[in-house]
Parts: C-alpha cells; structure tokens; sequence
C-alpha cells in the first residue's frame, strides 16, 4: 500500500525534492462504550489498518491534499492562513482542523506542505478512520516542524480538541489516544478522567477478533452523540447534588442505585446508568483478561451489547441483526457494537476453529436479512502511530 502511495504522490505533485512516510492505525474498543466522555474507562486496541501518508515539504504557505480514498475529489487546496472549516474543504477540515490546533497553542507552521493520504479503513465503519487520520497530521507537524517537547499524549488531545472544537463533533479522547499510543499485541486500560493507562496484553491462543462491518451508518451519528453527551452532563449535574463525585465514572453501581432518583428524567436515567455500568463492567473485563478468563470476557462484552441497545440507545436493526447471530453460534465467546453506533462494526471474539462458520453462516443469514452484504476483517493489534521513512 505504501509502494502505491508513493507513485501516486510523485504522480500528483511530481518526483522532484525529499518526500517522508508515516503511518496511525485506527481502533477497535474491546470494552467501555461511550465512557471516555463520562470520566470512566475505556479498553481500546490499535489495528494494523490504518492511514498512510506521503509528504513534502514546500517553499510557501500553500497546503496541498490529495486522498486516494476520495480521489473524485482531486486535489483540494488551501492555505496556513485559511486554517477556518470549511463544507468545501470535505475531508481536509480534519488535518486542517490540528494544524488549527498546533497554532492554537503557540505551534508556529512556517512553511505548506503537499500531502497525499492513502487509508485502509473501511470509511463510516466506526473503527476511527477520522481520528487516523487527525493523529497521522499532529505526527506529521511534530516531525516536520521539530516540535520535540510534543509527546504522542499531547498529539491524541490535541486531535480531540480539533474534532471538537474546529470539526464540531463532541468526542472523547478514546480514539486519538488508540491511534496515538497503540502496542502491538496490547490493549489500553486508559482512565479517561486521568489519562493514567496501562498496556494489557492480548493473548488468545485459541481466538481471534473479528469485525464485522454493517455497511451502514445512520447520518444521526454525530448529532445524536452530542445529544448522548448533553444527557449524560445534564445527569451528571443532577447526581452531583445528592453525591460527591467529578464524573459518572466515579460511581460504583451500587452507588448509581442508591442515588438514581436525584436523575429527574427517565431517559437520562438510562443513559446515566450505562456509563455507570459499562465502567464497571470495563475494569471487570480487564481483570478477566490477566486472568486468561476469556470466556468471562466475552460475557461481559455481551452484556455491553445489551446496555448500548437498550439504556444508552445506540445500536441499530442491521447491528442487532449481526450481533443476535454472532452470540447465537458455537465457538462465539462474545460479541458487541463497537464505535459511536447506528451502524459501523461489530467485535467479535471467536474461536479459531469457528472461524470459517462464522464468516460464512453470518455472511449469508445477513445477507438474506438485510439485503447487503456485511464484510469481516480478522484482525492484529498493532502499534501506534509512527514514522515508516
């Protein structure tokens, strides 16, 4: 893939003067759904799918962007003193969105740039091609414009802050820290409130991890996560009169229980006890994996299903679908909607010799069920993002 980047860069914008690589993978979260934003913990791993990016540097202040995922666009054109969102600007107001960041906090650009995006993250799966991408461009300028004192933390908040605050969806800060921090055969137990994260390692010697894509995605994706979002302040605030606490994630179970009423609306209610209970459900899942309890893991991953299904209303019919078909087969040990919701992927942890079943028993009853097919991608965690030359 990266052989073809580069032809197609000196294709573009001609082979004369130094190019650079660099590569940021997207994510898959095993556990701990719609808790980064709720002060609770979150259990994601970095794929060996990701973005690709060829670069050179210019003697202006143009930008140039070419994507051979979106390559009807042609190549789309800006400037380091236009760093403003802009509908015609399409997927560009993501790299422009961190470079809008960097010099939000003192990090001069002195110089444009010609790049050329290359992804093999299947677009609107929910395995986090945006944040892919915002963290390959934070890597890029920390690279290019020898920005030594920015860490790979500094490059994941600063890709939230861009997807935020210059691209307006209101995410939390799982899925540039995935892309960011990523290790190769590891997950990230990160605690969202804290940023303190540990690598756990990955070992099912008899499993893989499946995903299994949708083909679907509901365009209420990003207004209904800001509506998630607000219910769950608004909830917050609610429960902060009757406890002592800075996030829902401060809460045990018990302790949402006891003091739920102070939550004046039902679907708040709801959407406040998800956050509670997938928190909790995150540690106990982390703990099952050092423990090699695997199939206590996938329980959990099943109970997670049900809980953005029905308390914090994410899913969808077609993610239903794969899901009720996935914990209904033999050699299944969990599986779950992964990502915002209302389409994108399911994870799945299947055991090797069910593999082949679950592909093609899934593929068709899907199929027949939904009128399209879905497509499965039988994974390796992989590592953050980095320099390939």
């Amino acid at each position: 893939m990266l052989e073809k980047s580069i032809q197609k860069f000196k294709e573009i914008y001609g082979s004369d003067g130094e190019y650079r690589t660099y590569f940021a993978p997207g994510r898959v979260n095993l556990i701990g759904e719609h808790t980064d934003y709720n002060g609770g913990h979150v259990f994601p791993c970095a794929l060996t799918l990701g973005t690709y990016a060829v670069v050179r540097d210019r003697g202006d202040r143009k930008l140039r962007f070419y994507s051979m995922n979106f390559s009807s666009l042609g190549v789309i054109e800006s400037d380091l003193d236009d760093l403003v969102p802009r509908k015609s600007a399409s997927w560009t107001n993501y790299p422009k969105g961190v470079m809008w960041a960097f010099e939000k906090r003192g990090y001069k650009l002195s110089h444009g740039l010609d790049i050329l995006i290359n992804g093999d993250i299947p677009n609107g799966s929910g395995l986090s091609s945006s944040a892919s991408l915002e963290t390959l461009t934070g890597l890029i300028l920390k690279d290019t414009f020898a920005f030594d004192t920015v860490t790979m933390t500094d490059i994941a908040l600063i890709g939230q802050d861009s997807e935020n605050n210059f691209n307006g969806c209101n995410c939390g800060i799982m899925d540039q820290f995935a892309s960011a921090m990523g290790k190769k055969d590891h997950a990230i137990f990160l605690d969202t409130n804290t940023l303190n994260y540990e690598y756990a390692p990955v070992k099912l010697p008899d499993a893989k991890i499946i995903i299994t894509n949708s083909k679907v995605k509901h365009s209420l994706v990003d207004s209904a996560y800001n509506d998630r979002r607000n219910e769950c302040e608004t909830a917050l605030k609610e429960l902060q009169a009757a406890a002592d606490i800075q996030t829902l994630g401060d809460l045990t179970e018990e302790e949402y229980e006891a003091h739920k009423d102070a939550v004046k609306d039902p679907v708040r209610q709801k959407r406040a006890k998800h956050a509670v209970y997938e928190n909790q459900r995150t540690i106990l899942a982390v703990e099952a994996l050092k423990n090699n309890q695997i199939e206590l893991f996938g329980k959990l991953m099943n109970a997670s299903h049900e809980s953005l299904k029905n308390d914090y209303e994410v899913s969808c019919e077609e993610i239903d679908i794969l899901v009720d078909l996935a914990q209904a087969m033999p050699g299944v040990l969990g599986s779950r909607i992964t990502g915002g919701g209302f389409g994108g992927c399911t994870v799945s942890i299947v055991k090797n010799d069910a593999i082949d079943d679950f592909i093609s028993s899934i593929g068709k009853a899907y199929l027949e069920k939904v009128g399209h097919s879905a497509e499965f991608y039988v994974v390796d965690i992989g590592d953050g993002a980095h320099k390939l030359g």
